[in-house]
């Protein structure tokens, strides 16, 4: 009798044991606790679409939401790199992000390809002194840029510090840039002029919007910089490392990798940015048009020879 009841009991085990993963697996389910959901409503939020502002005056002002993009700039430095505008984003851990609903703090940064404003890529300019909102924002004066990352109950700065052994970037082993939710003076940075004999003119004068300028970190005074030729594997594909480094060419003048634009939007519905907006076509664009006419339509358009006559138009019998 004893060792048939020890055999009914195991055989009864393996369903009981089934049977109550069932119901903790459902359970989960109901509360949205299960790591594809959490890992779905991550992802959702980090791309949720974001409405940029318009600057209606051409300048950038204290509460504006903005995309901070590298412009496209050929890369002599290396055969690979990542091509185009890149835009600062948000890049959590691939690892944490696959078992957490929640953003890891200090979380990471990238540069991507990215020309649409979502959550991650979409900063607003805050004040770092008691700045009104509203305030246009002028060369030399702290502000902070935040994100929230889609989410609506919290806001992380960009930050930075000086480089240990401990800690930095993880490709160039150069200062690391991160997004913390600390407040300190870790998160102020500071515009600056490109060219650097009319830095000093430009002190105080408002920051233009779509604009190349420089983006200096205040503790440290080191440019944030995107490295187009450091890959990186991320939640979201591969791209490009962002560091704090200043790089100076044989002229003393920072390099294009460390120009960036504040990006408004775009005041056409139907357009994102103002990168989407067509370009008005140049004067020596123009130029080259109508010769292009001229060479494939000879007798559209006919031009006195060195005599000063005009060829006429032989028509064929």
């Amino acid at each position: 009798m004893l060792h048939g009841t020890t055999q009914d009991s195991c055989d009864v085990g393996p369903d009981f044991r089934m049977e109550e993963i069932m119901k903790d697996f459902l359970a989960k389910r109901d509360k949205g606790q299960l790591l594809i959901q959490r890992n779905r409503r991550l992802k959702e939020n980090l791309l949720r679409p974001m409405q940029l502002s318009v600057s209606e005056d051409g300048y950038i002002h204290y509460g504006d939401k903005v995309m901070l993009v590298s412009p496209d700039h050929p890369e002599t430095e290396a055969d690979l790199f990542l091509p185009g505008d890149l835009s600062l984003c948000m890049t959590p851990d691939e690892i944490k992000a696959h078992l957490s609903n929640e953003l890891e703090m200090p979380c990471g940064l990238s540069a991507a390809q990215a020309k649409i404003p979502v959550g991650r890529n979409t900063f607003t300019i805050l004040c770092a002194a008691g700045e009104v909102i509203g305030q246009v924002l002028r060369y030399g004066q702290n502000f902070r840029l935040g994100i929230t990352g889609g989410f609506d109950d919290r806001m992380l700065y960009l930050s930075s510090d000086h480089r240990t052994l401990l800690k930095s970037s993880k490709r160039s082993w150069l200062q690391e840039v991160f997004l913390t939710h600390e407040d300190s003076y870790l998160n102020c940075w500071q515009a600056a002029f490109p060219h650097p004999q009319l830095r000093l003119e430009y002190e105080g004068s408002p920051v233009p919007a779509n604009t190349k300028i420089l983006i200096t970190h205040c503790h440290t005074n080191r440019g944030l910089v995107a490295h187009r030729h450091l890959f990186l594997r991320t939640y979201f594909g591969q791209e490009a490392e962002v560091a704090a480094h200043t790089y100076l060419d044989s002229h003393r003048v920072e390099k294009p990798k460390n120009h960036w634009m504040l990006v408004t939007g775009a005041p056409r519905k139907d357009l994102s940015t103002m990168l989407d907006l067509p370009k008005p076509p140049a004067e020596d664009t123009r130029a080259l048009e109508q010769e292009r006419e001229q060479v494939s339509d000879p007798g559209a358009r006919s031009t006195p020879d060195a005599r000063g006559c005009v060829p006429q138009c032989t028509l064929p019998m």
